[in-house]
């Protein structure tokens, strides 16, 4: 057997040196050193030999598969700087050409969107607060008056992680949490993520809200309208706005906002649905159960709330038509707004 393994050493010896593809080394290596491989056969046979010879050859071997290593490792390096000086003498530099130039980044349109609405309200005393975007059940749903039975409940609309925690389906959690930290009056927002399982040109799994909350003495929905007229003044300039009844689980008395459509000022079109109408937020007096369950007593305090998406509020500033362009990272698209 170690004459074997001397006419072996030989062989891949004379092999390495006469080698002069990286990839035909590899192969070499593989055929001797791999799983499969010359070596691997000689050690299985080592259980044929006797108790005294099994220690010297099993020497050998590993003497001689480090001499191969150490061969195929120079060797390696050897190719590798032939190759790249032979690409080095065949490349030319031409130093007289201009420079490539670097395109630098820009915002987001959604997070410039988000900014921009932040500093509004932050100019009106807003504090701005963050949450967690993995929630419980209790402050998602429970907390705000939504009954068991609510479709928004069902596993369609909700991605649930267990029976008691899921990836929240709208910021209001966190309006929750600062009621149970904080006594009125307040004022805040929260602007985040949200997730919901939905997916087409006006819907995607992840998408940004912002809500707001108000709590104080003697807040009426006047307040409430006051502050969200001046809000739309600020982002769409001088603008009709309206507010529809509608219901939220969480709200009593609720409303949509509704703004002038900006393409056509009323008149109807395309964009609004020929209503002259663009939706833009949901809103309404914080209902008394809700600030029970947060320890504040509705006969001492009242306030409103209201609800916007970053995104549609982005689509109506810049007429973007299909809400999945702000998530496919095409550069032509994201450029037009550097």
């Amino acid at each position: 057997m170690k004459e074997e393994i001397l006419k072996i050493k030989e062989s891949i010896e004379k092999a390495i040196k006469e080698n002069d593809s990286l990839q035909a080394l590899e192969d070499l290596r593989v055929s001797y050193m791999g799983k499969k491989g010359i070596f691997t056969e000689l050690s299985k046979k080592m259980k044929e030999l006797t108790n005294e010879e099994r220690p010297k050859v099993g020497q050998i071997i590993n003497e001689t598969k480090s001499f191969i290593i150490d061969l195929i490792d120079k060797k390696n390096i050897e190719l590798k700087e032939r190759e790249l000086n032979k690409k080095l003498s065949s490349e030319v530099v031409d130093i007289s050409l201009p420079g490539v130039r670097c395109q630098g980044g820009t915002i987001h349109p959604v997070n410039e969107t988000m900014n921009f609405i932040k500093n509004i309200f932050v100019k009106m005393g807003f504090d701005v607060v963050d949450g967690p975007e993995i929630e419980k059940v209790e402050y998602n749903f429970d907390a705000l008056n939504i009954l068991k039975s609510h479709p928004s409940r069902d596993l369609t609309d909700t991605f649930y992680i267990n029976d008691s925690v899921l990836l929240r389906t709208q910021t209001s959690p966190v309006q929750i949490r600062y009621m149970l930290e904080h006594k009125a009056p307040l004022r805040m927002i929260c602007p985040g993520k949200v997730y919901r399982p939905d997916y087409d040109i006006s819907h995607t799994p992840m998408f940004h809200q912002m809500e707001g909350l108000v709590i104080g003495k003697d807040i009426s929905f006047a307040d409430l309208k006051g502050i969200l007229t001046y809000f739309v003044k600020e982002v769409f300039g001088e603008r009709k706005v309206r507010f529809r009844p509608h219901f939220f689980p969480f709200t009593e008395p609720s409303a949509e906002m509704d703004v002038e459509c900006n393409i056509c000022h009323g008149e109807g079109c395309r964009l609004c649905k020929e209503s002259g109408w663009l939706e833009i937020m949901g809103c309404g007096m914080v209902d008394p159960e809700v600030l029970k369950y947060v320890g504040f007593d509705p006969g001492e305090v009242s306030g409103f709330a209201f609800g916007l998406g970053i995104e549609r509020i982005t689509m109506l500033r810049h007429g973007i038509g299909d809400l999945r362009a702000f998530f496919e990272n095409d550069v032509r698209f994201l450029k037009q707004f550097k």
